[in-house]
């Protein structure tokens, strides 16, 4: 599984990365054909609160599975996205046990 992370508006630290990784391997655990993943953080409106976007794009197989959420801490968005990633990634694969 290939993990590409894109900060937008900032320089995303190597701690905040190494997060994003730890938490977007667990999602091989729901589904372990994936393919690649790609991580969008952006700062929306940097003066205030809830600013802090994170974009999840989980390529599989036929599919590209997509999540955005937004928070006051990329720490916490990305937290939201992964659980949403696996709620979607447990579906998809239960539609194709179903074919």
């Amino acid at each position: 599984m290939e993990i590409k992370i894109q900060s937008i508006h900032f320089d995303a630290t190597e701690k905040l990365e190494a997060f994003v990784e730890k938490k977007v391997a667990k999602l091989e655990k729901s589904y372990e054909d994936i393919q690649k993943v790609e991580v969008q953080l952006k700062v929306v409106k940097p003066a205030t609160a809830q600013n802090k976007e994170a974009s999840l794009s989980v390529a599989v197989p036929g599919n590209t599975l997509h999540v955005e959420k937004v928070s006051d801490t990329f720490e916490e968005s990305i937290d939201l996205c992964v659980d949403t990633m696996k709620v979607q990634l447990q579906k998809f694969k239960e539609k194709l046990r179903n074919y």
